[in-house]
């Protein structure tokens, strides 16, 4: 068949453009495509949620990609190899109580066990401040182009609704950052040393609603806390993903 560029062009744009503005009122937002926020997703859109993840970057998959100091293997500890099974990721026994995966493996499985469940991904966009109305909970989110933020150009953004926000982006906590310079209502300690035994036990604790209306997961919910850091071991990104479904979860059927 031939093809016409016109019409290639004219897909994408109506296509995302639709589906962007179907898309503009959530039950979930998700900023950061990280491990957390990918189980996250996964398992939130398994139970109907409507359900975004908004990632600053061109690939989703945050530090995983990368494994340990390039090495493309990840380690799960015996508390998280359930969820490695349950995305269908294969891993090995290295010792026990230590399972290795491959990160590539690993990110594509949960990013197709998102995408099956029915979540949205956009990605190369930014978030830049949060929506808080008369109640006092955070209710939406400031969203721009990423390329617009990093080249500095003044263009207002968009806005989008969601009943609950995740703040999914890792070391930077950017949601809570946005909170914290308009309201000052969160303290954000800052990642501690590397630790992994503390931060990968006590990182469940540190997923919480951090102010009305966000979730931290991840790193994100560790640099909330001034908790350790932990290396290479993801058994606790996935965990704290699963956990912040499990409390979006539960906030949404008090709705």
């Amino acid at each position: 068949m031939k093809l016409d560029e016109v019409t290639i062009s004219r897909a994408i744009l109506q296509t995302h453009a639709e589906i962007f503005s179907r898309y503009l009122e959530l039950d979930i937002a998700i900023v950061g495509g990280g491990p957390s926020g990918l189980v996250c997703a996964a398992l939130a859109a398994e139970e109907g949620r409507k359900v975004a993840v908004i990632e600053k970057k061109l690939s989703v998959g945050g530090g995983m990609w990368g494994g340990g100091m390039t090495f493309p293997r990840i380690v799960v500890q015996e508390e998280g190899r359930r969820l490695l099974d349950h995305f269908g990721i294969r891993s090995t026994l290295f010792q026990p109580g230590y399972y290795v995966a491959s990160s590539v493996e690993s990110v594509a499985k949960l990013t197709a066990a998102a995408c099956d469940a029915g979540a949205e991904f956009f990605n190369l966009t930014s978030v830049e401040d949060v929506v808080i109305k008369g109640d006092g909970r955070v209710s939406g989110l400031v969203i721009t182009s990423t390329p617009v933020e990093m080249t500095g150009l003044h263009v207002d953004p968009l806005t989008l609704s969601a009943k609950v926000t995740i703040d999914a982006t890792g070391h930077d906590a950017v949601v809570a950052h946005c909170i914290k310079k308009k309201k000052g209502d969160i303290t954000i300690h800052g990642e501690s040393f590397m630790w992994a035994e503390r931060a990968e036990t006590n990182i469940l604790d540190h997923t919480r609603e951090i102010f009305p209306g966000v979730i931290a997961c991840g790193m994100a919910a560790n640099a909330v806390a001034g908790e350790a850091r932990m290396g290479a071991v993801f058994g606790g990104m996935l965990l704290s993903g699963e956990k912040a479904a499990q409390i979006a979860q539960d906030q949404l059927n008090k709705m």
